[in-house]
Parts: structure tokens; C-alpha cells; sequence
């Protein structure tokens, strides 16, 4: 059951375009509906995938990826159906902000949903019940919008069983980008989890995230790996017969072993970079008061050792805020 409505066939063959209405009753208009648009691409017998961008408005790299492949993939060029949702959260993404300007809701920390609920829960519970079931693999576009610096990762379970832990492998290995964050253990259909994949994970359909740059701009080289790694994985579902891959320049599978916190307001210097090893209690930057200029900057220390995988963008740090996200090799 859902109050979402479909301008789309997704069983029709050929291209189909158009919107899904989530619907919005206001002040200013009654019988309103919110436009996440939405492109299907079929043709005859395959696989499904469901390629989501713009969860998170703020994260931009996997917005233009997935728009590029609705504009320019023709469905000839196919074998089975691609699902591409580019802005899934579209009133984040119109506004360039991580949570909708519409309920304040975090679209990847709202799963399952409710049918009944907020547009993000609607939506949600739209995406989880009506569209990962009817898909064969869920592939799920982020980076780490205007707080965060990734460089290209792809993020995955180990797998529920021997027949999911080779697709995912070979998915990773398709995929093809600098680093690959594993999960140590797969929760399957039991998940809790409030993010798209944790949904994937309920309906035992395969899924792939991807935290593809950041810092609130596009990367061109992170843009140009997420488009070949698009392709290269449709290539490897026989879903693109006339693509040619390139070799493989190979993936470094990681574990997060954590995230570090800033405990003081102020202003951040870091002194790490991405991948930069990390030894547990060193600095990995400090944080400076320029309201008490007398005083001593605090350093920030990691618990972890490792690398580092992530770092905060802006300057300006509050309680709370990450400011690093360590990872070690597996």
C-alpha cells in the first residue's frame, strides 16, 4: 500500500520518463504532490537494477552520473530493465542540502518508511516496498556532502550467502574504485538499519553504496570513475553486451575501525590527509579558539590506528562534529 503514484510503466518495454508524485497538501496548495523524477529503460529479459543518486541533496557526484546515463543510455543498448532515480530525495537535492527543506527529513536514515508518514517516510517506504523488491540489485550514489571528503569507495556487505558474497565481488571488482569498505558482518532479512541498503538487506535484494567525494563541490576525477564503474558494472550483469572495460586498476578492501570527534568549539586544523597512516593517539589536527586567542590549542587524538579515510571540510567545528574517520586494511 502506498500514496505514491507512478506517471511511469515500470513493465513496459522501451523508455519511459516522468515523475513519482509524493503527495503534499499546503496552504498554497491543496491537492499538491512533490516530482521525484524517475527514468525506466527496458528491453526484453535481465537483470533489474535500481540506480538511486541524490539521497542526500548535498552529495552531487552520483546526481550527474545517474542523470547522464537517463539522458544518454538508449534502451537498444540494454538487456533487462534499469531503474535511474537521480534526485531520489528531490526537495534536498533542489535545495543542495543533506535533509529535505520540506520535513527536515534524512532520507537515508528513514527507512522502512511509512505509508502514511512525512514525504521522506512516504518515499521511503515507497522505495523499499514497491522498488528494490522488484529489482535484482540496488546501487545507491552518496559522498559525503558539505561536511566530508571521501575519496571514491564503494561500500558493501560480505554477503548473507556463497552466491551473494561472488556477486558482490564481482560487483566491487566491476566497480573498480580506489577503495572498498567492507562490512565485517551481513544482519541479511533480520537488518534494523534505516539506510536504503539495510532495506535491500530486508527484501534479499543485493545493493552497493558508494561514498563518491564530497566537500560540497563535484570532483572530476571522482565524477570520471563513477561513470566508468557505472558502466563497468552493467557490463558485468550482461546488462551493456557492447561495452569494452578497460583492465581493472584495482581496489583496496578496508574496514572503518571508527570515527573521531570533536569535544570543543573552535576552529579545526588538521594535520592528516586521506591516507595518511595513523598510529592510535596521534593528533590528527587541533583545535584553536580565536575568541580567547590567549588560550592553547586542543589537540584531537585518534583511539584508532590506521588511516585515514574521511575528513570534515569546514573549518569551523562544534561538539560533536567528526572531524576523521579512521580505517585499516582488512
Amino acid at each position: 500500500m502506498t500514496n505514491i503514484t507512478a506517471e511511469v510503466d515500470l513493465d513496459a518495454e522501451g523508455r519511459q520518463a516522468g515523475y513519482l508524485r509524493v503527495p503534499r497538501s499546503t496552504h498554497d496548495s491543496a491537492y499538491g504532490w512533490i516530482g521525484v523524477p524517475i527514468v525506466c529503460l527496458a528491453n526484453g529479459p535481465g537483470p533489474t537494477v535500481l540506480m538511486t543518486g541524490g539521497t542526500h541533496g548535498d552529495e552531487y557526484e552520483g546526481q550527474i552520473a545517474v542523470t547522464r546515463l537517463a539522458r544518454e543510455l538508449h534502451p537498444s543498448r540494454i538487456r533487462g530493465r534499469l531503474i535511474l532515480i537521480p534526485a531520489l530525495n528531490a526537495p534536498a537535492a533542489e535545495a543542495g542540502r543533506r535533509c529535505s527543506p520540506i520535513d527536515d527529513g534524512n532520507l537515508n536514515r528513514s527507512f522502512p518508511g511509512d505509508p502514511a508518514g512525512t514525504p521522506t517516510e512516504m518515499l521511503a517506504h515507497y522505495v523499499e516496498e514497491v522498488l528494490i523488491p522488484r529489482s535484482d540489485v540496488l546501487i545507491d550514489l552518496h559522498s559525503g556532502g558539505a561536511s566530508l571528503l571521501y575519496p571514491p569507495t564503494v561500500l558493501r556487505g560480505p554477503g548473507a550467502d556463497e552466491r551473494e558474497a561472488a556477486l558482490l565481488t564481482r560487483l566491487q571488482t566491476a566497480f573498480d574504485l580506489p577503495y572498498a569498505w567492507v562490512f565485517a558482518s551481513s544482519p541479511g532479512r533480520k537488518s534494523t538499519g534505516r539506510t536504503a541498503m539495510a532495506g535491500a538487506n530486508r527484501k534479499g535484494v543485493v545493493s552497493l553504496m558508494a561514498e563518491l567525494g564530497g566537500a560540497g563541490t563535484v570532483d572530476p576525477t571522482a565524477l570520471a570513475l563513477t561513470e566508468r564503474g557505472l558502466q563497468r558494472i552493467l557490463h558485468a550483469l550482461d546488462m551493456l553486451p557492447d561495452y569494452r572495460p578497460d583492465p581493472a586498476q584495482g581496489t583496496r578492501e578496508v574496514q572503518t575501525r571508527g570515527s573521531v570527534y570533536a569535544y570543543d568549539p573552535g576552529i579545526f586544523e588538521p594535520f592528516k590527509q586521506i591516507a595518511d597512516p595513523v598510529a592510535a593517539g596521534d593528533p590528527l589536527g587541533q583545535i584553536h579558539d580565536p575568541l580567547r586567542p590567549w588560550a592553547e590549542p586542543i589537540e584531537v587524538l585518534s583511539p584508532f590506528a590506521g588511516f585515514l579515510l574521511a575528513k570534515r571540510v569546514p573549518g569551523r567545528v562544534s561538539r560533536g562534529d567528526a572531524v576523521a574517520q579512521i580505517a585499516s586494511d582488512i
